[in-house]
């Protein structure tokens, strides 16, 4: 089983958001302390540029691990030594070490404040840019898949060390792990019961639990939220996880008007009413993507990834993106894009 060494681990992620601040700040910076590798580093770093709060506290010693693993790998390049790290870490590292960045530019890496092109809103995240596809950017069938042991999920070892949270939430057992290249607030990656090794498919039981949990954690956390990307909707991992934020500002689909929405969008104040939906989008084979909050959840039905063409601008819509909240990894992208760009690009994603 999966386990960190920290006594801190079972007691409620989400009692306050100061209680959820603290934890993610301190279990940053002492993953920072604990491990000296790549990955470990690029988690960091990737989490502090997100928010002003994490970069004050982390960028000083993210600045100085930089400089010891690049001078590590300059000196085992010149002696055609072995390069000791995965490969998607190295080639990310590779990539920063491109930049060529001095002690006061680091803070180019950070995420700028959204742009707001009418009900829209857009983020530029240069280290999103760097993030490895693994299954989102694949063309899939159907809205379900066996979990694959061998492929990649929440209960590998080397995990461990990316834990935030574990212990009971909402009676289940479940694991809350940072995410190595967030886009939204305070983000995390939520796994109720990963043990069992789900696939990424909701059933009623698991439906009711992440109800249950954005309704207590929504009503300790104002902003909280608890997304879902369906199989075919740009899931990234195919073992069954949540994900977890907590924004100042409602997006966009929490605040629209369903009807003038670019996609079908439907809201439900219920736990029943929103499963006899979800089970038709089941039967019908349509992926969706979901935004569960204090009051209720939101549903977005949409074309399958890879039905329809990339944006030039995006790697792909999830459930950020079709909840009105974008994010791209080039500066040019974020000037020039307009709200009819993003308009189209929603449409787009229409399905009967």
């Amino acid at each position: 089983m999966l386990m960190r060494d920290d006594t801190l681990l079972n007691e409620h992620p989400f009692a306050s958001f100061d209680a959820l601040r603290q934890r993610f700040i301190a279990g940053l910076d002492d993953m920072l302390e604990r491990h000296q590798g790549l990955g470990v580093y690029i988690l960091v770093l990737a989490n502090a540029a997100q928010d002003p709060i994490l970069w004050q506290a982390l960028s000083a010693k993210l600045i100085h691990r930089h400089q010891h693993h690049a001078a590590a790998i300059k000196q085992a390049l010149r002696q055609g030594a072995k390069l000791d790290a995965p490969t998607d870490d190295l080639l990310v590292f590779l990539k920063l070490m491109a930049l060529d960045l001095r002690p006061d530019e680091f803070a180019d890496l950070r995420v700028d404040p959204p742009r707001y092109l009418g009900p829209w809103e857009v983020q530029y995240n240069p280290l999103r840019g760097l993030r490895p596809a693994r299954i989102s950017e694949t063309r899939v069938s159907g809205i379900m898949q066996p979990f694959d042991a061998a492929g990649f999920h929440f209960n590998q070892p080397f995990l461990a060390k990316e834990v935030l949270w574990q212990g009971e939430l909402a009676d289940k057992p479940a694991r809350l792990l940072y995410n190595k290249f967030p886009f939204a607030p305070w983000h995390g990656l939520l796994a109720p019961e990963p043990e069992r090794q789900k696939p990424q498919f909701l059933t009623p039981e698991m439906h009711g639990w992440a109800w249950e949990v954005a309704l207590l954690a929504g009503a300790a956390i104002p902003g909280f939220g608890l997304a879902y990307n369906s199989y075919g909707a740009y899931a990234s991992v195919n073992h069954l996880h949540f994900q977890t934020f907590v924004r100042d500002r409602p997006l966009p689909l929490q605040h629209l008007d369903a009807n003038a929405y670019p996609l079908p969008l439907n809201r439900f104040e219920d736990v029943e009413s929103a499963w006899f939906w979800l089970d038709e989008l089941h039967a019908a084979g349509t992926p969706y993507n979901l935004i569960y909050d204090a009051t209720g959840l939101s549903v977005i039905a949409r074309a399958r990834q890879g039905e329809t063409p990339l944006q030039a601008w995006s790697p792909g819509f999830a459930w950020s993106e079709v909840a009105g909240a974008f994010c791209v990894s080039s500066r040019e992208d974020f000037e020039a894009l307009a709200e009819a760009d993003i308009e189209r690009a929603l449409a787009a994603l229409r399905v009967g």
